[in-house]
């Protein structure tokens, strides 16, 4: 029988009690279950770099142990692979994998936009474009899908900060909501139709996403025709019943009875109709149904995973600089390694995508098992953050003995996690200083970075070169020397621009916000976009990454045809050539950009396309992109609908955004619509006119957003609810008595750096409705805590009692 009438049926026998039942996880990390129509718990947990499957003390944290597994490189790696192809068989594998461990839904991939560097999860995260975001998001989703594993796509939406997570609200106008926001989104659900999406956990122009019937309602379902589940983030939500009437449809992790109670009440006050809790009941079977589908046998290895760990790791890293030919080394130059990086590798983020590695070896340890003589020196403390003289000494005597020095530097696990984000763009002050000294005393410098996300590179100057690893998974380190000694050759491109220094990034002014709010300023300024309207030059561009060879452009062809007489098809071609003595691969990106006047506001290019192709030296190949009108659509907040601009349009291909090799022009007809945009575009001069730094003014931003928004305040509001914070309340006596009680908890969470700041950090933005999921306590009586806040003593302690 067909899965969508299989759950019809057994929907119609179910009790109501059974329904609201289902509606919410029967533990941590298992689905619901209703054994009497033979509806079964199945395990949904973390990825999405690797499995993180917990057998024992369950956390959405990756606080506590997980069974070991194979650890991919992470987002913000894979990403430069720009390869649609090696990602979906990153996610086969992981598919597998989930097969293997009987996990039924692997939570991921994360496809949110890196708005700001200093997001503590944009590791997590693809690119700052929402174009390569959704297609890799969309690859990633058929690789897992393929093995009868489903996926849950994060987070829904407009989630891109650590900060206050669980409750700011994201102020968005709607047309950069549209075209940067949503659009990841949208391609996957278009392209991969995902089992689940999540919605996340902040509010979206003053709604929270799981209560936002426009964003998962209207948007996702009657929009884009996505029929699939919509799950919460752990702990997100805010009112289950509205949320049902939201389109959010399963609540996880499980929180007892207590969900189930809410929704009951809610049907027989009438808040809430029987046929709204019936579609989404109706979505959750079919789920279920899914991950009961027998699976086809696992062909799942550790080892060659393993490899294919490594595979991804060299074709995502990223050859920033190369002075000189510095790179590839040779085997019988004196070689140093310095820095404790060499040894303790950085490898993937802290928080909830934390992976309990298969196996894992350091720079040092495979360049000796291969059979490399090299030097080596710690450079700095485990502590970086001040500067060690003595270590810093022994790492210039031997940087002075060697023909080339290579130092192993980043971001510590300390710096940049899930739950909180970085305040500054600068490394550690220890790793500075030993780049610093370094390059002085040797002039053949190679630094290797192993970071998240970009940090500011005072030193790059005095180096001659820098790959950058980004966070390479558990075989990065073979990839790492395979890509310095010339085994294999860099091809990875930048998913994100390097910025030259926070000041420059368009969000510098108004990330992450003053407390209860962050105004999204700089609106479709996103990335590469900013910096190509406002002239700023990054330390390096969107889409740039060297080669140990060199490749030729040539023979750009445009062909128009028409498509079933609606819209104007363009098939561009071109040749790329090797020319240069060793094999490597090339990735070619074609962009978009509106030629002369338009009546909009608009960034020069968007990237429409990319294509990676591998070349023997001497080989040539044509490659070849096809793009229709829409592709030059834009999202028309007057009137509520996309819309195209008539005119000339420029085809450029580029080796990266900043580097365009060829150019064509193509004219396309529009509908008139951007008439009603030019007045408001006459008076927002800041955004027609962008600056570097870019300050966009309070009038400025309200005009373009439409609405009165949720002021940027830090001041608590009262009276409290259970959606304010710990650190709403912390003055208020119950306020003090439960952060005291956390804090002195906190020890059990070990000795990790990282994990220890995450949890520090998250303690006074968590919500008092998380005391449902970490202080097994209903909802009842999180509004007690509440009521206690507010003062109402007598009220609260009834509540908390589990009277109302």
């Amino acid at each position: 029988m067909d899965i969508r009438k299989q759950a019809e049926e057994l929907l119609s026998k179910m009790t109501l009690e059974e329904k609201t039942g289902l509606c919410a996880g029967e533990s941590f990390w298992l689905s619901p279950a209703l054994e009497r129509l033979g509806l079964k718990a199945h395990i949904m947990t973390d990825g999405p770099h690797g499995l993180r499957k917990q057998e024992q003390g369950a956390d959405h944290l990756g606080i506590n142990q997980s069974l070991p597994a194979v650890c991919f490189p992470t987002a913000s790696a894979v990403a430069c692979s720009f390869d649609r192809e090696l990602i979906e068989r990153m996610g086969e594998a992981l598919g597998d994998k989930c097969v293997r461990e009987d996990v039924a839904v692997l939570l991921g991939p994360g496809i949110n936009m890196k708005r700001s560097p200093l997001c503590g999860r944009n590791f997590e995260y693809f690119s700052e474009d929402p174009y390569l975001a959704g297609e890799l998001g969309a690859a990633y989703t058929k690789g897992v899908q393929s093995k009868g594993i489903g996926v849950s796509v994060k987070h829904f939406a407009a989630n891109s900060q650590e900060t206050n997570r669980m409750t700011v609200d994201s102020v968005v106008d709607l047309r950069a909501l549209h075209e940067i926001y949503l659009e990841a989104f949208h391609r996957v659900v278009e392209e991969a139709k995902p089992w689940t999406v999540m919605c996340s956990y902040n509010q979206i122009n003053g709604i929270y996403a799981n209560t936002n019937h426009w964003l998962l309602t209207d948007m996702l379902r009657d929009e884009w025709h996505y029929d699939g589940l919509v799950v919460s983030d752990w702990g997100a939500v805010s009112d289950r019943a509205a949320g049902i009437q939201a389109g959010m449809d399963l609540e996880m992790p499980g929180v007892g009875p207590d969900s189930a109670a809410q929704l009951m009440e809610a049907v027989k006050s009438g808040a809430l109709q029987e046929k709204e809790l019936d579609r989404s009941v109706w979505r959750i079977i079919e789920l279920i149904l899914k991950m009961q589908q027998e699976k086809k046998p696992s062909e799942y290895s550790d080892e060659s995973d393993h490899e294919l760990a490594e595979k991804i790791a060299v074709q995502s890293a990223v050859l920033l600089k190369n002075d000189d030919q510095v790179l590839p080394l040779d085997r019988a130059m004196k070689v140093a390694f310095i820095g404790q990086m060499a040894k303790k590798p950085r490898y993937q983020g802290a928080g909830s995508s934390k992976i309990n590695a298969y196996r894992l070896e350091n720079v040092c340890q495979y360049a000796q098992k291969t059979g490399i003589s090299f030097t080596y020196a710690d450079g700095y403390a485990e502590e970086c953050s001040q500067i060690d003289a003595q270590l810093l000494n022994e790492a210039v005597k031997t940087a002075e003995d060697a023909d080339v020095a290579v130092i192993f530097a980043g971001l510590p696990d300390a710096y940049e996690s899930e739950g909180f984000d970085r305040d500054t763009m600068e490394m550690p002050i220890g790793h500075v200083q030993l780049i610093e000294a370094v390059a002085a005393a040797n002039p053949n410098t190679v630094v290797v970075l192993q970071c998240g996300s970009p940090v500011e590179m005072p030193w790059r100057e005095h180096v001659k070169g820098i790959l950058l690893m980004y966070l390479g998974g558990e075989a990065g380190a073979e990839a790492t020397v395979k890509l310095l000694f010339g085994e294999e050759n860099p091809s990875g491109k930048l998913a994100e621009t390097w910025p030259e220094r926070l000041s420059d990034t368009p969000c510098a002014s108004c990330y992450p916000g003053n407390g209860r709010a962050v105004w999204h300023r700089e609106s479709i300024y996103i990335g590469y976009r900013y910096y190509d309207a406002a002239g700023c030059r990054p330390a390096y561009p969107f889409g740039y990454g060297l080669s140990y060879t060199d490749f030729q452009y040539r023979e750009l062809q445009l062909l128009q045809s028409d498509v079933q007489g609606e819209e104007n098809e363009y098939t561009v071609t071109l040749m790329v050539k090797n020319t240069g003595s060793v094999a490597g691969r090339e990735t070619v990106q074609l962009y978009l950009g509106k030629k002369g006047d338009s009546a909009l506001i608009r960034a020069p290019k968007e990237l429409k396309g990319f294509s990676k192709v591998y070349l023997q030296p001497g080989e040539e190949k044509r490659v070849t992109f096809v793009f229709r009108d829409a592709d030059t659509a834009y999202y028309n907040a007057v009137c509520g609908m996309w819309c195209i601009e008539e005119g000339e349009y420029a085809v450029q291909i580029g080796a990266s955004s900043r580097d365009i090799r060829l150019q064509g022009v193509v004219y396309i007809q529009g509908d008139g619509k951007e008439e009603l945009l030019r007045e408001q575009k006459q008076r927002l001069v800041q955004y027609r006119e962008p600056a570097s730094p870019l300050r966009i003014a309070d009038g400025q931003f309200l005009e373009l957003l439409g609405f009165t928004p949720t002021p940027e305040t830090q001041d608590a509001v009262k009276p409290y609810t259970v959606n304010s914070t710990f650190g709403d309340i912390r003055d208020t006596w119950i306020g003090k008595m439960l952060i005291k009680k956390a804090v002195s908890s906190a020890p059990r969470f070990g000795e990790d750096p990282s994990m220890q700041r995450m949890v520090q950090a998250m303690l006074y933005s968590t919500p008092i409705r998380s005391l449902r999921m970490i202080g097994d306590m209903t909802w009842t009586q999180a509004q007690g805590i509440a009521e206690m806040a507010n003062g109402h003593y007598l009220k609260g302690f009834c509540m908390l009692k589990g009277k109302k």
